[in-house]
């Protein structure tokens, strides 16, 4: 484990969510996981044997999973962001993590099944954000924000001014 992990916090599904980001990412593993004893103080869904704590890794980044409860729930306040190499990397991330219940939202945003916001950057929009032309890069937020799912021959367009 990283000195500093992210804890994500479920109600339940810690397990079936760290074991779907390993799976989705194909960079990652799981590691130790905690599970709630026999003589477990907490009501349901938190019964003996449930995973309380799953540790795992993505692309070298340790995260923690934890069943808290519903207590809270995630926000569009933290994300997590991934940069993506082209296109294919970016629709089979999108198409994942918004299947079975995730929903595409503005800007290149998601959310997954468990409601954990997710921002799918292309590698071709951080390259035209440095590039120092202000109309340029204008023309591409401006496509940026018409987009749900992020279309890079789209914004590409848009950075060199032509018309799609």
């Amino acid at each position: 484990m990283s000195k500093i992990s992210p804890c994500l916090w479920f109600n339940g599904h810690a397990e079936e969510a760290a074991n779907f980001y390993v799976d989705t990412f194909k960079d990652g593993s799981i590691g130790s996981i905690g599970r709630y004893p026999e003589d477990n103080p907490f009501p349901a869904p938190f019964a003996a044997g449930t995973a309380m704590m799953v540790e795992f890794t993505l692309f070298g980044q340790s995260y923690q999973a934890l069943n808290g409860g519903p207590e809270f729930t995630f926000s569009e306040a933290i994300s997590l962001s991934v940069i993506c190499k082209d296109q294919a990397e970016l629709d089979g991330y999108f198409n994942a993590l918004t299947a079975n219940g995730g929903s595409p939202q503005p800007c290149g945003w998601l959310k997954d099944r468990f409601g954990l916001s997710w921002q799918l950057v292309p590698d071709a929009f951080i390259r035209m954000m440095e590039s120092g032309d202000k109309a340029a890069i204008g023309r591409a937020m401006g496509a940026v924000s018409q987009m749900s799912k992020l279309d890079i021959a789209a914004i590409e367009a848009a950075f060199a001014g032509e018309t799609v």
